[in-house]
């Protein structure tokens, strides 16, 4: 076989985890296609599948242990090489490869930038093919996350992420700007930035943060409308910051901010940086100065040692503050955490009670929430059509895609997917609101 033969195989992927994760895929298949590879979405009709692995904690690793069987299975079909991309292997390198024998390569992520050189050496061939920066869009094609950072520096308890991707490490502004102008090439409108922690942006390179520079920047570009700022740590959100959601009109107005917990004792075992009166006054900062700016967060529940009075104080917490979304998770024990080691591990049974009642209290101060935003007029932008119900449906500046809410409109003819209209919110019904274009 020959590399104009090679070329003629299909490759489909298997993309699991986060968006950060989705980015280093999207990067990949890139430069397959710009190889000469065909991509395809379908796993049953290619010859090459990569399994784009996550193994942030361990459900994620169940997945993708279960998403490489599932691989392998269709080795007894058209499929001929099966590779592992992703967290996966650089968390478990040597144990997931004595584990799983018939993946034909594992590439560590190190190592994404030789994934063509990987396939060849799979069939025999050589070259010397040069990685290229580009991406292949794997969602929708009018919103692109952004990943900005690599790694973390931040050292919490209960995470696996600097073991796996390393130090934190920003991408240098101008790549990121040159990058965000060939996505909006491809029709991208709304950039969601994407790192771990994207408020320490710039520290490691620039010597001081640089996120807003980087937001002033990107909102130059033409083409670009919306630009959503993901994963927010709250010591790291001034004033300043703030300032810059409010006033610029291409940034959403918006902010994700992992809070985790509300007791100072649970955010100390964490190693969280922030306490629990900075926590408050941030919240009833952005309520009272910034009500425009719609707030997300997730917490964790039972870490080590929550008691129940640290969780009714959490549960009062989500009462008062009324944040617009919140994500529940419960802990789960990583190897080779400092949680992992900790004393008085709270049981299964009690951390799935506690978290059904959490979501029950955010559930009603969502609703109630989302109730008090009919008859208000917002921009939204349209994801796609929904052929089974008939209907459009989208999101508004105040909502990201996958975690928040959606807004849904009556076909019309004058929507397109993809554009961006002023809309006035006319009803809310099973956690989706009902609209009407303007």
């Amino acid at each position: 076989m020959d590399l104009e033969e090679l070329k003629q195989k299909k490759i489909s992927a298997i993309s699991l985890g986060c968006d950060k994760n989705r980015v280093d895929l999207e990067k990949m298949l890139y430069n397959l296609k710009n190889f000469g590879f065909k991509i395809v979405d379908d796993i049953s009709d290619c010859e090459i599948i990569i399994v784009n692995t996550c193994a942030f904690i361990s459900p994620a690793v169940s997945e993708s242990i279960q998403n490489i069987l599932l691989a392998i299975d269709e080795k007894n079909y058209k499929c001929e090489k099966v590779i592992v991309t992703g967290c996966l292997n650089s968390r478990f390198e040597n144990e997931i490869e004595s584990l799983i024998k018939d993946v034909d390569c594992f590439v560590t992520l190190k190592d994404n930038s030789q994934i063509v050189n990987k396939i060849l050496e799979l069939y025999g061939l050589s070259s010397n093919y040069t990685y290229k920066n580009g991406r292949l869009l794997t969602n929708f094609s009018h919103y692109a996350f952004l990943k900005i950072a690599d790694g973390c520096d931040n050292g919490c308890a209960y995470c696996t992420i600097p073991r796996i991707r390393g130090r934190y490490k920003s991408v240098p502004m101008d790549e990121l700007i040159s990058e965000a102008k060939n996505l909006a090439e491809q029709g991208v409108k709304e950039l969601i930035l994407v790192a771990q922690d994207i408020t320490r942006y710039g520290i490691d390179i620039y010597h001081k943060y640089s996120l807003i520079d980087l937001i002033k920047s990107l909102s130059k570009i033409k083409n670009i409308e919306w630009i959503r700022l993901h994963y927010c740590y709250p010591e790291m959100v001034t004033n300043e910051l703030l300032d810059e959601i409010k006033n610029n009109p291409k940034v959403c107005k918006y902010i994700d901010v992992p809070l985790q917990h509300i007791d100072d004792k649970i955010l100390n075992n964490m190693n969280r940086r922030s306490n629990e009166q900075q926590v408050r006054d941030l919240i009833k900062n952005i309520k009272k100065n910034y009500p425009e700016i719609a707030i997300r967060s997730t917490f964790i529940i039972g870490f080590p040692g929550e008691t129940r009075h640290q969780f009714n104080k959490l549960i009062k917490f989500i009462e008062d503050y009324k944040l617009d979304n919140v994500g529940f998770f419960p802990f789960y024990k990583e190897e080779k955490t400092k949680a992992f080691f900790m004393k008085k591990q709270i049981p299964n049974f009690i951390k799935k009670h506690r978290l059904k009642k959490i979501q029950k209290v955010q559930e009603r101060v969502m609703n109630a929430n989302n109730i008090n935003r009919i008859g208000s007029i917002t921009p939204v932008i349209i994801d796609y059509f929904d052929c089974e119900y008939g209907y459009f449906v989208g999101r508004t500046n105040q909502n990201s895609p996958d975690v928040d809410f959606y807004i849904y409109f009556e076909d019309n003819p004058k929507i397109k997917v993809g554009n961006i209209y002023q809309a006035k919110i006319i009803g809310y019904y099973n956690s989706m609101f009902k609209g009407e274009i303007i």
